[in-house]
């Protein structure tokens, strides 16, 4: 029995399985930025929609409608290769010679020279960004709808005490609409969780990645525990992470709800 127990240590503490558990940290990396900025971009969405100038309102109608309907794979893709590809064209006007170009064999980037390798980080920040675009949209939305909701006679006693138009907004109007949107903002905050799952299609060796790579089946004695096909061991592992981080997010929202609706009255906001 002690010989079993010595075994497992020593196969859950191995290299692998230290470098799966460290990755956990990109996973909540991605989540807790892609959610500020999600925020950020929803924010600013929402206040373009309500803008009184018509480009804005059409920017932020754009910004909502459009970046929701784009498939999140699709638009994880094309985001981060579209920016690194965009950096390289700029970066290859300045430092690429007609002859550097010349020499070039590969179709990109324009030369050598120009070549922006991106590592974990680089792509990590890209991922983050990413996922604040586009659930940045559907905070938008929540927002926009949370503004909506606040009393009008909040906002026209705020004028009356001589506030301006932004004062308003950002000092009463945006201030008073949380307690309506973070019923919608929870939700949108575990689509972005759900969505890290998707980490490992920007070359980052994330929790997915590492626990298909972990579960495989292994009949080489030389590279480790010769077994089957365990992948649904540890996918039974992420199972179990998602579903903590889901209850401590419902807690944290319960905490956030309590504490911006004190002083709100009840029937105002049920």
């Amino acid at each position: 029995m002690s010989d079993d127990i010595a075994f497992w240590l020593a196969y859950l503490t191995n290299g692998k399985h230290l470098t799966w558990y460290a990755s956990f940290q990109f996973t909540i990396f991605a989540a807790l930025a892609g959610g500020a900025l999600a925020v950020v971009f929803g924010l600013l969405g929402a206040t373009f929609r309500n803008s009184r100038f018509a480009p804005l309102r059409l920017v932020g109608g754009f910004y909502a409608s459009i970046v929701r309907g784009v498939p999140d794979v699709l638009f994880f893709l094309f985001f981060p290769l579209a920016f690194e590809q965009g950096m390289e064209w700029l970066l290859a006007t300045q430092v690429c010679s007609p002859g550097d170009i010349a020499a070039q064999t590969a179709a990109w980037p324009p030369c050598q020279k120009a070549n922006w390798l991106l590592g974990t980080p680089e792509y990590l920040i890209l991922a983050s960004v990413s996922l604040g675009l586009v659930y940045g949209a559907f905070a938008s939305t929540v927002i926009h709808g949370a503004l909506r909701s606040v009393p009008r006679g909040q906002l026209e006693a705020a004028q009356a005490f001589g506030l301006s138009a932004r004062q308003v907004l950002w000092r009463v109007h945006i201030r008073q609409m949380w307690i309506y949107a973070l019923p919608g903002l929870s939700n949108v905050w575990m689509l972005i969780v759900k969505a890290t799952s998707l980490l490992s299609l920007l070359q980052i060796a994330d929790i997915v990645l590492w626990a298909d790579r972990l579960g495989a089946p292994n009949f080489l004695p030389t590279v480790g525990l010769v077994h089957d096909d365990w992948r649904w061991r540890y996918y039974l592992v992420l199972f179990v992470f998602y579903i903590l981080v889901t209850l401590l997010s419902e807690k944290a929202f319960a905490a956030i709800t309590r504490r911006v609706g004190r002083g709100v009255l009840s029937e105002e906001h049920n």
